[in-house]
């Protein structure tokens, strides 16, 4: 009798292995063992920088949003409360967006956080 060791389960299970470590260096994508180290790494890379992408967007648009607030002669955390206090609920990424694609749009939200700056809203106890 002859003793089979690659039965159809293991088989297709190592084939999984070897198709999520596709594009790998070296040994990485061929042999088992490395695939199999590779994957787990690469696994938990893949989740980890899901959370840090969110974080690396949020950061880009609020630098966008600084440069334009500069370009208008006001700082970004005076922009941000001058647009709390004026009651303008607008998330980052689309001041982003108007700050890139419509300057005319971001230039009178600059003009209403000034104002909102200047002549902040009374707090009511």
């Amino acid at each position: 009798m002859v003793r089979i060791k690659a039965t159809v389960p293991r088989r297709k299970a190592r084939k999984r292995v070897f198709r999520q470590t596709k594009g790998q260096f070296g040994h990485r994508k061929n042999r088992i063992r490395q695939a199999i180290r590779s994957l787990i790494k690469g696994m938990s890379y893949a989740y980890r920088d899901r959370k840090v992408k969110k974080r690396e967007y949020r950061s880009l648009w609020i630098v966008r949003v600084n440069a334009a607030c500069r370009e208008e002669g006001i700082a970004y955390s005076r922009f941000m409360n001058g647009l709390k206090n004026a009651k303008v609920d607008i998330n980052r990424k689309m001041l982003a967006e108007l700050a890139v694609s419509d300057p005319d749009g971001f230039r009178k939200l600059v003009e209403l956080a000034k104002q909102s700056v200047s002549q902040p809203a009374v707090q009511s106890v």
